[in-house]
């Protein structure tokens, strides 16, 4: 029990830092599992606890180094500025086509299964739209977190993906059910665009233009020193390279990522000095991202080694009472929400979802179902300060992430629903076992 109290109260002090901005989440990543875990009296086992999270999260944190250089480098070569012009031409001015089309963008990019690609290449395709319209940046994040949330559950995405392997079941037959609840998540957020579209043109109103999109400042690309128009082909080609090598998995992430990144700049900066200027260029957004990737790696590491998340599982567990056991797959899908946020996908997956398969299969509930219904809270778990890529979103739109969470938790909270209906209405999990 005192376990499992140190772990709440850690993950409470650390949400209350950084939501009242009393701390960065840089420094709260770092000091607050690190105050707990000696007053929980792990003194003495606490160095390695901070270098085995950080070791779990080393690939992750070298795969986003060298995205962002590779996708950066990609913008300053000017390859999404004919999408950007092609995207103004549709929407005419209009917040509600802009919107709607930030939605069917990210979704048709999230595909790859990789959140802060994602980001990446909608943020560089879509911010100058939104800067250009003075549209609210915060309906963009949303859309965009909740729309890569829905499809990142696709068997080569992260949540399916440890859902089966904690449960030792097949990702694909884990995730085909899913998919009438992906179509009316997807079609939720379709009409939310739409929502958020009639309030903007309310405020902004209708902004006719057929000027094309190399506004000042506001271009896609905004270093003209380092554009390549004669190799945009060449660009276009090695991006979907990757991307195709990222789907088919043939190589790790992170070595994809820094193959791309060196093949980018031999190809557009042959010169020393010119990749040296590329670099240095990025260097602040790559530092503000991958520090904080190292630094939620020793709050993981504290809270899994501690065996904090194990006992926050089975306290949470033994709270159910047995007239609820036949509902154990909406009460999972209901814990998910919670839970993904506040602990890692990696704690609930491997520590939480088999405490809680094991008590579901007490009432007769498949294990598989269980699993279906545990990833029913990814849109709410994308909010979380423990997403890497959550940081990368913010950062790129320019928004304050405490901001950000406040006004999406609503319409996560939602989509989480809708998936959560649609899933028990098509069977993808019973709502009474």
């Amino acid at each position: 029990m005192n376990l499992a109290l140190y772990g709440f109260l850690m993950v409470a002090t650390f949400m209350t830092l950084i939501m009242t901005k009393r701390m960065t989440p840089l420094v709260a990543l770092i000091v607050v599992p690190t105050v707990f875990a000696l007053i929980a009296g792990f003194s003495t086992g606490l160095g390695d606890m901070m270098i085995d999270g950080i070791k779990n999260l080393a690939p992750t944190g070298v795969m986003l180094l060298f995205a962002i250089l590779f996708f950066s480098i990609m913008t300053d070569t000017g390859l999404f500025d004919p999408l950007v012009n092609r995207l103004l031409r549709i929407v005419h001015g209009d917040p509600m086509k802009i919107l709607i089309g930030t939605v069917v963008l990210c979704a048709l990019v999230s595909l790859d299964g990789d959140g802060s690609t994602t980001y990446i290449i909608t943020i560089a395709a879509l911010l100058p739209l939104y800067k250009r319209f003075d549209m609210n940046r915060l309906y963009l994040c949303c859309l965009l977190m909740v729309t890569s949330a829905v499809m990142n559950l696709t068997p080569w995405g992260g949540p399916t993906a440890r859902a089966a392997s904690a449960l030792k079941l097949d990702p694909a037959e884990v995730f085909l059910p899913l998919i009438p609840g992906m179509i009316a998540g997807i079609a939720f957020l379709i009409g939310l665009a739409a929502w958020f579209g009639r309030k903007e043109r309310h405020r902004l109103g209708h902004v006719p233009t057929n000027e094309p999109t190399a506004f000042t400042g506001m271009a896609v690309s905004q270093f003209p020193e380092a554009r390549r128009p004669k190799l945009r082909w060449i660009n276009a080609l090695l991006t979907i390279a990757l991307l195709s090598g990222l789907v088919l998995g043939v190589l790790p992430l992170s070595i994809l990522m820094m193959l791309a990144f060196a093949i980018a700049m031999i190809i557009n900066y042959p010169q020393v000095a010119e990749q040296k200027e590329r670099i240095a260029a990025h260097a602040g957004n790559v530092l503000a991202v991958v520090s904080l990737i190292f630094a939620a790696g020793i709050f993981t590491g504290i809270l899994s080694g501690s065996g904090m998340v194990e006992a926050m599982s089975r306290e949470v567990v033994g709270f159910i009472p047995p007239v609820l056991g036949p509902y154990m797959a909406p009460i999972t899908a209901a814990l998910s929400l919670p839970f993904t946020f506040f602990i890692s996908n990696d704690a609930f997956y491997f520590g939480m979802l088999p405490i809680l398969a094991e008590a579901g299969a007490h009432y007769g509930i498949e294990p598989m179902a269980i699993a279906r219904a545990s990833l029913m809270g990814q849109p709410v778990h994308m909010m979380s300060p423990l997403v890497p890529s959550t940081y990368l979103l913010v950062s790129l739109a320019g928004i304050d992430l405490a901001d950000h969470q406040r006004f999406t938790l609503i319409p996560a909270t939602l989509v989480c629903v809708v998936m959560t209906i649609v899933g028990m209405l098509v069977l993808a999990f019973p709502l009474v076992g």
